[in-house]
């Protein structure tokens, strides 16, 4: 009686035979494959010239995109300095105009002139209530 840990012969030769069987497959299958690639390189190496032509395009119309921007950008950038200068002051005078309308609404009757000429509401801004007024209220 054979050992369990012991292979007869004949096991060995069937599991070599179904190992060579195996590797045949995957030779095979691997042969097929590369049969069937170059047509597909081919194809690919075809289309390659038009490719190249077409990105060597489109990197000609991006440089003259680029030239044109940086032309643009040259000429305005005269009128961008001097509205970095000009924003300061308009901010400025934007802000001296609001005061000027605040206090020109303090006067007495500017009130009255801002609501027949239409230039505010007609209902004067009610102060915020109190919370607790109003539990008062309720509660009466």
């Amino acid at each position: 009686m054979t050992s369990p840990q012991r292979s007869s012969p004949s096991d060995i030769l069937a599991a070599a035979q179904s190992a060579l069987e195996a590797a045949q497959a995957v030779a095979g299958s691997a042969f097929d494959t590369a049969i069937r690639l170059p047509p597909a390189s081919a194809q690919l190496a075809a289309t390659l010239p038009g490719l190249i032509e077409n990105l060597a395009v489109s990197i000609e119309r991006l440089n003259r995109t680029l030239d044109r921007t940086e032309r643009m950008l040259s000429l305005a950038d005269p009128m961008l300095n001097t509205l970095d200068r000009l924003i300061p002051r308009l901010e400025q005078l934007m802000s001296v105009g609001d005061d000027i309308v605040r206090q020109v609404t303090k006067l007495p009757g500017m009130g009255t002139i801002g609501r027949v000429t239409g230039l505010t509401s007609d209902q004067p801004a009610s102060p915020p209530s109190d919370p607790k007024d109003k539990d008062t209220k309720r509660r009466r």
